[in-house]
């Protein structure tokens, strides 16, 4: 009985992963589908959209899982926080896996405006869905989005971190994800020209994924031609680990012991 309870636990884990990061996504995709594409918009909505986005899906997840929605969050928590190891991979595959079909739906939704504003299914377009060096314009390379996106993620976990240890300041519950989505505003208004902010492996990689498989046949690739795909990847899990490093040796063994820490994972 106790087994069955503990499969159904873990059942709905990454059904509230897969749904939170499906949340985030029809945001966060939408709305950049809305303003390259349809022309209604800018840099700032489109900032604003994905906070939004991040604080729905940490409400929509956060009492099942604490919301993770982010393989780095995952890797981060796992390495400091004693998130079991053994739920690592499973959330990564359900934070994908929701980033997939959310990208699918917004892919799908706008079809027409994809279609008049893009035909050929370019780079143009291809930042809808992930993400590319200088937003696919300015001058910067792989090297520099790898930089960007080392940088970046360290920030959001380190704030995370921060945001959610009890014995530091941390926000009520119910106020949380409303914080976290303003730490994604601000990201994103801070550190959003050189590599899109993608902080994030499953948000970029998912929504990659699904637009390869509907039409864009360079997704791969940046606007120079070379492999990109991997440094939302590699950057993000690199960033993540320095940020929630630096938080754990430089704030959190400082704070008074023998307080209870919010660790934002689910009972084994």
């Amino acid at each position: 009985m106790a087994g069955r309870l503990n499969r159904m636990g873990h059942r709905g884990e990454l059904i509230a992963e897969f749904a939170g990061t499906a949340v985030l996504i029809l945001f966060g995709a939408g709305v950049v589908a809305q303003v390259v594409a349809g022309e209604l918009g800018d840099h700032d909505s489109i900032a604003w959209a994905w906070g939004i986005g991040v604080m729905l899906g940490v409400y929509v997840a956060g009492r099942t899982t604490g919301a993770h929605l982010n393989p780095a969050v995952t890797l981060g928590f796992a390495l400091f926080r004693g998130f079991p190891w053994r739920k690592v991979l499973p959330y990564v595959v359900a934070q994908t896996a929701g980033a997939f079909l959310a990208a699918l739906i917004v892919r799908w939704n706008y079809t027409e405006l994809l279609a008049m504003a893009d035909p050929g299914h370019t780079i143009k377009t291809q930042i809808v869905f992930s993400t590319l060096p200088g937003n696919g314009t300015l001058p910067v390379g792989l090297w520099g989005g790898l930089r960007d996106q080392i940088i970046g993620t360290a920030i959001l976990l380190f704030v995370i971190f921060a945001l959610s240890d009890t014995a530091n300041m941390a926000p009520s519950a119910n106020m949380g994800p409303f914080v976290i989505g303003l730490l994604i505003v601000g990201i994103g208004m801070s550190f959003g020209a050189d590599a899109g902010y993608a902080i994030n492996p499953a948000r970029d990689f998912g929504p990659r994924l699904a637009s390869f498989l509907t039409g864009y046949g360079g997704a791969w690739r940046d606007q120079y031609g070379d492999l990109y795909f991997w440094v939302p990847i590699v950057g993000p899990l690199i960033g993540g680990v320095i940020g929630a490093g630096l938080y754990q040796a430089c704030i959190a063994r400082y704070l008074p012991q023998g307080e209870d820490r919010d660790t934002v994972k689910p009972s084994d």
